[in-house]
């Protein structure tokens, strides 16, 4: 029987084949492992070096921000309207003291707030500006305490202090203001915020009387509030109270971190990511002075849905019926968190929609530093802007409602519009609405100033001090819409470099045109008187509420004129830590005639005047 498997071979020579390969395979595996162990033992010190290296300090260099391109921009005429730096000559004699030592404690950069407040009823925008102090460890004996300073208004855009005289001579470390008459006897009262315990003054026919403790609205003496708002969440014609908490702060949380100018060994002020979270503050108006505070059970204590914590770290905030639901909604700006757009439920709760409306972050997808905000029908189309205020090197954000059904749903419209690149290295605090040149559009101003008084040798596009930046509403919906105005259009005393905060606007020489205040931090602030004479007729209104609140905020207010349509809103505090004026100025450019104005008031009221005069202001009383 013969064997068919031809390629078998023999015993011996099958044994000596397996042997040789079996000594090539071993001598391969042991060059392999020879190889392994030589990789191991480089890799091995090599890891070993990196983790025992001497640590180097970093190279101080300027951060690369990739700039935002301007498109070609079509030619836009602007107006030749100047800012007059008037403070000493109007008597405004205040340096805000912020209670800086060489400790660099985070709110010693954060405050400079101020109001406009007619407190006598004459029809003259007042003035209040919001001190700080010395620390409480750093207390000077020789030296008199920092109070809050009060100006009264000659009616000519002379002011006159009158702090003591009023009752507003005390001294907290103050931060921010809201105006608003919230026991509708017919004057307006003021609420101060702190680092601390916040206060209420109520406005007793001239003489401001502090009641916090008996309306119940001081809060926690371990907060930091910084913005506040005065408006009527629920329709009752009382005005409720909303105050922006900051950050979970105190000196030994401050000073437990080593915070330092990159590439220095100087301390730094330190950044919000380093401090907790805070819940804001809602309070119900009760009606007889008494205040409830509400914000768990009316939804405004949102947490972090990751951690659990509060989610909010407030600066900014304005009062506004977004959807003219007839239920006023808020909008919170709030530093290196989300914003927040809490939707009035029907006064019975406030849901935060502010991720799917789309005013949360910014065009990257990215939560920014903001500060200021403001809102405002700046396209004359009953469509709301909101504009908000971010850190340097983040442009300005201005979120716009889509369309007409859609209220609530906005982008981001910063770069579109022309605004963002133009903001883009600034560290913008304080912003508003307003129509500068009285041509009918709404135009923005912002106000700059870092934190730190020695970025530029960190930073070089950086400086503490920066200017005051003022774009016009070109009235287009490209990239021309918002154009810088430039010192030679301005003035210089408006763009002079300064270290803004706080942002207001009124009428404080009774001419019809809008003047700007800009407060500043450790510093004077600059009182700008609006010089402009291009021929522009205006009108004013002055609301007063009766089954509405008295002080008519949340109306909305249009003015038919030339086949235009103007509407603005009556709202309360805007920009940051800041109240203007509670009158409403229309510009009407050319037009000199008004066919009607409609006021929808927050009670649901609609009131028309048929064809009122124009370049004068028109007290209007909701009909009973």
């Amino acid at each position: 029987m013969t064997d068919d498997r031809e390629d078998v071979l023999p015993d011996d020579e099958y044994d000596l084949e397996v042997e040789e390969r079996d000594d090539a395979i071993i001598g391969q595996a042991f060059r392999w492992s020879l190889l392994a162990i030589t990789i191991l033992v480089v890799v091995g010190g090599g890891t070993a070096w990196w983790l025992t290296r001497p640590e180097e300090q970093p190279e101080a260099k300027e951060r690369v921000t990739a700039r935002v391109g301007l498109r070609a921009r079509s030619k836009v005429e602007i107006p030749a309207v100047t800012f007059v730096d008037v403070t000493s000559q109007a008597g405004i004699k205040f340096t805000h003291q912020n209670g800086a030592s060489g400790q660099k404690l985070l709110p010693e950069t954060m405050g400079g707030g101020c109001a406009f407040i007619d407190y006598d009823g004459d029809g003259d925008q007042d003035l209040l500006l919001v001190n700080s102090q010395r620390w409480p460890w750093d207390q000077d004996s020789q030296q008199t305490p920092a109070t809050m300073h009060f100006y009264r208004n000659d009616g000519a855009g002379t002011f006159v202090d009158v702090t003591v005289e009023v009752g507003l001579g005390h001294s907290f470390y103050g931060m921010g203001s809201a105006v608003g008459d919230y026991d509708n006897d017919g004057d307006q009262d003021l609420f101060l915020t702190a680092v601390g315990a916040n206060h209420l003054y109520r406005n007793d026919a001239g003489k401001f009387t502090e009641v916090t403790a008996e309306a119940g609205v001081a809060g926690d003496e371990k907060e930091w509030s910084t913005s506040c708002t005065f408006f009527d969440y629920n329709n009752d014609g009382l005005l409720d109270l909303f105050v922006c908490n900051y950050l979970l702060w105190s000196r030994e949380i401050d000073l437990a971190q080593d915070f330092k100018l990159t590439g220095t060994d100087r301390r730094a002020y330190g950044k919000p990511q380093s401090f907790g979270s805070r819940f804001p503050f809602l309070y119900r108006n009760d009606g007889g002075g008494k205040f409830s505070d509400v914000s768990q059970e009316m939804g405004v204590h949102t947490v972090n849905s990751d951690q659990g914590v509060p989610l909010a770290k407030s600066l900014g905030v304005v009062a506004a019926d977004l959807d003219q639901d007839g239920w006023m909604d808020l909008l919170v700006s709030n530093d290196t968190v989300e914003n927040q757009l809490f939707h009035n439920q029907g006064g019975q709760k406030f849901t935060d929609i502010g991720g799917n409306s789309g005013v949360s972050v910014d065009s990257r997808g990215q939560s920014t530093g903001a500060m200021g905000i403001d809102v405002a029908p700046f396209r004359n189309n009953h469509m709301l802007g909101v504009a908000v205020g971010n850190f340097a090197d983040e442009m300005t954000s201005l979120y716009i409602a889509q369309k007409k059904d859609a209220p609530l749903q906005f982008f981001d419209a910063a770069v579109p519009t022309g605004l963002g690149p133009q903001t883009q290295i600034e560290l913008t605090f304080g912003l508003f609405f307003f129509d500068y040149d009285l041509d009918g559009r709404l135009d923005l101003l912002a106000a700059n100033g870092h934190l730190e008084d020695e970025i530029n040798k960190v930073i070089e596009s950086q400086t503490y001090a920066q200017p005051v930046q003022l774009f016009y509403n070109a009235g287009t919906d490209g990239a021309t819409e918002f154009v810088p105005v430039p010192a030679a259009k301005a003035g210089a005393d408006l763009v002079r470099p300064m270290v803004g905060r706080g942002a207001a606007y009124a009428d404080i020489d009774n001419d019809g045109d809008l003047d700007v205040l800009v407060t500043a931090t450790g510093a004077a602030p600059r009182l700008l008187r609006n010089d402009q004479d291009l021929g522009h007729h205006w009108i004013r209104f002055q609301l007063s509420g009766s089954r509405s609140n008295r002080s008519g905020i949340g109306a909305r207010i249009s003015v038919h004129t030339a086949g235009r349509i103007l509407p603005r809103l009556v709202t309360a505090t805007r920009s940051y830590l800041s109240q203007s004026e509670l009158p409403v100025t229309f510009g009407l450019g050319s037009a000199a005639a008004v066919e009607k104005v409609v006021i929808h008031w927050p009670s649901g009221a609609v009131q028309e005047l048929l064809t009122p005069a124009v370049d004068q202001v028109h007290q209007v009383n909701e009909p009973e």
